[in-house]
């Protein structure tokens, strides 16, 4: 897949591991919805901090990825969902493990809540 990652001074930079646009050719799109931080085998909410409830996200993530037959290189739009802004910086380095060139555009937004009291939710866009 060709992607070109659009970067431009009439905008305000990135502060975080997320390009400003990223243009791609026409392909299949897949969709994921939004993954919080269950453990795929007992259903459960993961123990731990925002970065281990991150790190469970991103690899919910890569296994729908995986199934859908892309990977995270493939993937050109993330919306970040977290209770708590102040956990910006901590999502932040374990997302950015996951893309560490050309990262997809992204929406990072604090919420009141999310289901099963998760600490952050993750969804993201994928062009095969």
């Amino acid at each position: 897949m060709t992607r070109e990652t659009i970067q431009t001074d009439g905008a305000p930079a990135a502060i975080g591991p997320y390009s400003q646009a990223v243009s791609v050719p026409s392909g299949r799109m897949v969709f994921l919805s939004g993954q919080i931080p269950l453990d795929p085998v007992t259903g459960k909410l993961v123990d731990g901090d925002i970065t281990a409830q991150t790190e469970r996200v991103m690899k919910n993530l890569e296994a729908v990825l995986q199934k859908a037959g892309a990977s995270f290189a493939n993937v050109v739009r993330c919306g970040i969902f977290l209770v708590d802004l102040n956990d910006f910086g901590k999502v932040n380095e374990v997302y950015a493990r996951s893309f560490p060139a050309n990262p997809p555009a992204r929406a990072t937004v604090q919420v009141s809540a999310l289901p099963r009291g998760a600490q952050v939710e993750i969804d993201a866009v994928a062009v095969i």
